[in-house]
């Protein structure tokens, strides 16, 4: 595991999605530390003094791909007070200090992998999905839920990687019906649901479920039902990782 480093980063770019959800392009003031997909950054709107104390942050999974060594990307919902104020204070031209990498959510894919996402969380799995080539064996199935069609972040990315290898198969819930959602081009690898994420919605295309890795990432409340429905079905605890740090 690499050791966590220190250092300012200038945002190039903010992204807003609409709903108080952004995406934020960092450029660091030098290369970025080797990280592993699935990793996470601390971010913090203070300044900070490598002769003091780390200031008050936030911690958000690393979207960027690891061998983009000059850009950190990562995008958040404001659900908070550091939220709130960081959707008040970042601007384009500031510099913020991060430090990095942190996170032991690394997906293995030797085995097949279902990747669970709701709302933001699909940060900790975008990195792993933009790695992907078309020589993995294994079967990688990612169910990812969001309140609106536009909410869905990063989907240009996964049907790309949907449409380019037969082993990745993604699905998107909504929780709202919405008549444009099908409007866009879609590859044959995705489908879409109306209402929120749910295990049962994609049980039977799952082979061997009792032998698959689950990965879970997004709100509390998700996460929770999520995996108990997931022990209920019989999964083995072992078999159920959970990004907890949010």
């Amino acid at each position: 595991m690499a050791t966590p480093q220190k250092f300012r980063c200038l945002i190039n770019k903010i992204t807003d999605h609409g709903d108080h959800v952004y995406t934020v392009d960092l450029a660091p003031e030098r290369p970025v530390p080797r990280f592993k997909p699935g990793q996470f950054l601390h971010l913090t709107l203070d300044d900070y003094d490598p002769s003091g104390f780390w200031p008050e942050s936030r911690v958000f999974s690393i979207a960027s791909s690891p061998a983009q060594r000059n850009n950190l990307r990562i995008s958040y919902s404001v659900k908070g007070r550091y939220t709130a104020r960081m959707e008040k204070e970042l601007q384009e031209g500031r510099m913020v200090w991060v430090k990095l990498p942190y996170g032991d959510l690394v997906i293995r894919d030797e085995n097949n992998v279902v990747l669970l996402a709701g709302g933001t969380g699909i940060t900790a799995f975008i990195a792993f999905i933009d790695g992907l080539t078309n020589e993995f064996q294994n079967n990688i199935f990612l169910a990812y839920g969001a309140r609106k069609p536009e909410l869905l972040l990063y989907r240009d990315l996964i049907d790309a990687k949907a449409g380019a290898n037969n082993g990745f198969h993604a699905s998107y819930f909504v929780e709202t019906d919405d008549k444009n959602m099908n409007g866009s081009t879609r590859g044959q690898s995705e489908e879409f649901f109306t209402g929120f994420l749910s295990i049962d919605a994609i049980w039977n295309q799952l082979k061997n479920p009792q032998e698959i890795t689950y990965y879970i990432a997004g709100p509390p409340a998700m996460i929770q039902a999520l995996t108990g429905n997931l022990l209920s079905k019989g999964i083995e605890p072992e078999k159920i990782k959970v990004d907890a740090w949010e």
